[in-house]
């Protein structure tokens, strides 16, 4: 069957490494046909601030697979993510990024790394909801949700179940936030029960990246956060030997794109030096997902082969180990040359199809209450008890002042004068709380009407509101954090 896909050859060395890798296909009888779009640096210079034209769009929907080059964004205020704009219109949810060592002929400090990155690729902080909310304090929202959690999970267990993996490590940091990393753990201890044959552990982001970097046999497949995702998937490729080697698949119900994970490198552009490793191995990872693993197996063997016979790029060139060094194209021929061919030391490859889970979302049934809220306060003048009794005094006891954070301390009440404090106040109000024992107090709901009286008598006292955050009951659990000290 005939494909025709998406080309974008991007900046900087992205030309040059774009068309070793065609030839490279074209060398193999893959049977592609390509549509081109122009993305990047010369169409943000044009005055669009997205960096793609609005007709690529319907190319990209088309085909419904992209194979794209680097491009480069240009320095300055106002030029968004090409990256995060298409993962997020089209859908790509997943972002994979397989990492392995090729000692002897790369130089790695860990010969023995395979590693597979699944990352979440549309929300957490880089949702790119940001504020700055006063003259001291600026604010980035992290959104997650449960059916982006519980697909980009689900996909992580098939993925290793479809290509023969042991383990799969969730990392996150839900010691802190309990919420939002808690409800990503919880979800994957949830859907970790379908696939009882696949070792599943739970770590830390902190001390996990650590262990990725010193003990990276330790683990298999990881499925973590976007964020964190972004970090470890380049700390991973680093380890192998070198961050262009790697490449990425961008998956999605409908369309995919693959790239290299490496930049522009416009300080080398147009030498013919770049190494295009990372590009090839994105196109071998679409040609699994276009079903052609048989095509994908042959090339990379013969790319394996390519550095197993010491012919490397400059980036990975090194004197005694290497045999030729090889620009842009001299490699890639040195490639099609051994199409065919497997590598003798080297581990050949076998590609297996991981096709994108059926997913379908059911919304849980639960009971929402509300039952108070966080008023955002600006002040930069008042102290904590200053502002709690104006607070007080303005509210007429409309809802009860529980406590007033600031930077997520408390200082009201009895916070203490070492914390130091913005322009930035939390003022969490509720009903009246009643008493489980001499203890603990739950909360009770409230009405909706008294959270837009008392923003009312606030700004009638002269408080600036800057945000509020209702806080709700979820079947009688409460949805938000405590203050710290709370």
């Amino acid at each position: 069957m005939k494909h025709t896909i998406t080309v974008a050859k991007g900046d900087g060395i992205g030309p040059e490494i774009t068309d070793a890798v065609l030839r490279i296909l074209e060398a193999a009888n893959c049977d592609l046909t390509y549509e081109h779009i122009d993305v990047g640096e010369k169409v943000y210079l044009s005055g669009n601030s997205s960096g793609i034209p609005s007709e690529a769009w319907d190319t990209l929907r088309r085909n419904s697979v992209f194979l794209k080059g680097p491009i480069t964004t240009p320095q300055g205020s106002g030029y968004k993510s090409l990256n995060v704009t298409i993962r997020k219109t089209l859908g790509l949810f997943a972002n994979v990024r397989p990492c392995r060592s090729y000692h002897p002929f790369v130089r790695t400090m860990h010969p023995d790394m395979d590693v597979v990155v699944v990352r979440e690729n549309e929300e957490d902080l880089y949702a790119g909801i940001e504020h700055r909310q006063t003259t001291d304090v600026y604010q980035c929202l992290k959104v997650l949700s449960l059916p982006g959690t519980e697909k980009i999970i689900r996909y992580a267990f098939e993925y290793a179940h479809s290509n023969g993996r042991k383990k799969v490590t969730c990392l996150v940091k839900d010691n802190i936030m309990k919420l939002s990393d808690g409800m990503f753990s919880d979800m994957f201890r949830r859907v970790g029960k379908e696939y009882p044959g696949i070792q599943q552990e739970v770590q830390i982001i902190d001390i996990g990246t650590a262990r990725v970097a010193t003990q990276p046999s330790r683990y298999d497949v990881i499925v973590t956060l976007n964020l964190y995702g972004d970090i470890i998937s380049d700390v991973t490729a680093e380890l192998t030997g070198s961050v262009g080697m790697a490449g990425s698949a961008n998956i999605g119900d409908r369309i995919s794109m693959f790239e290299a994970i490496h930049g522009s490198a416009p300080d080398i552009a147009g030498q013919g030096i770049a190494n295009p490793s990372a590009m090839l191995n994105a196109a071998c990872m679409m040609l699994v997902h276009l079903g052609m693993p048989e095509k994908a197996e042959v090339i990379q063997n013969a790319w394996l082969k390519t550095l197993e016979d010491g012919i490397h790029p400059g980036d990975i060139f090194r004197e005694g180990l290497s045999v030729k060094r090889a620009g842009t194209m001299a490699f890639a021929d040195a490639v099609i040359e051994r199409l065919g061919q497997k590598p003798a030391q080297l581990k050949s490859v076998e590609m297996k199809g991981g096709g994108v889970p059926k997913f379908h979302y059911e919304r849980p049934v639960v009971k929402r209450e509300l039952c108070g809220v966080d008023m955002f306060v600006c002040d930069d003048k008042s102290t904590p008890e200053e502002l709690a009794a104006r607070l007080q005094q303005a509210a007429h006891g409309m809802l009860k002042l529980k406590l007033i954070t600031n930077r997520g301390v408390k200082v009201w009440p009895e916070g203490f004068p070492e914390t130091f404090c913005t322009d930035h106040w939390r003022c969490r109000f509720v009903g009246p709380e009643v008493a489980i024992d001499d203890v603990k107090a739950t909360y009770v709901p409230i009405g909706r009407k008294q959270v837009a009286q008392l923003l009312h008598l606030l700004g009638e006292n002269g408080i600036e509101v800057i945000k509020t955050e209702n806080l709700y009951l979820f079947d009688g659990v409460r949805g938000f954090s405590l203050g710290q000290g709370e």
